[in-house]
């Protein structure tokens, strides 16, 4: 499931992104990278942008996506 968060609390790294292991999140999830850190869902119809390892944070093993660029495609409504 995807979820938008509005408000966050304040999140301490513990080390640092792989933006390999964004990718394969991403990739388990439906997510197909498009260019640079860019990926698109083609069966939700939404894609993510901005994905560098400064807007994705790691802390304990866990990935939290922060300022990340959405956008929702046609294929959304659908």
């Amino acid at each position: 499931m995807l979820y938008a968060v509005v408000k966050q609390a304040f999140v301490i790294i513990t080390a640092k992104t792989d933006l390999n292991e964004v990718r394969g999140f991403l990739t388990q999830n439906g997510f197909n990278k498009t260019k640079n850190n860019d990926y698109l869902n083609p069966d939700l119809g939404i894609i993510l942008e901005d994905l560098h390892d400064e807007n994705v944070l790691t802390k304990n093993e866990m990935l939290y996506f922060i300022d990340t660029v959405f956008f929702i495609t046609f294929d959304f409504w659908l």
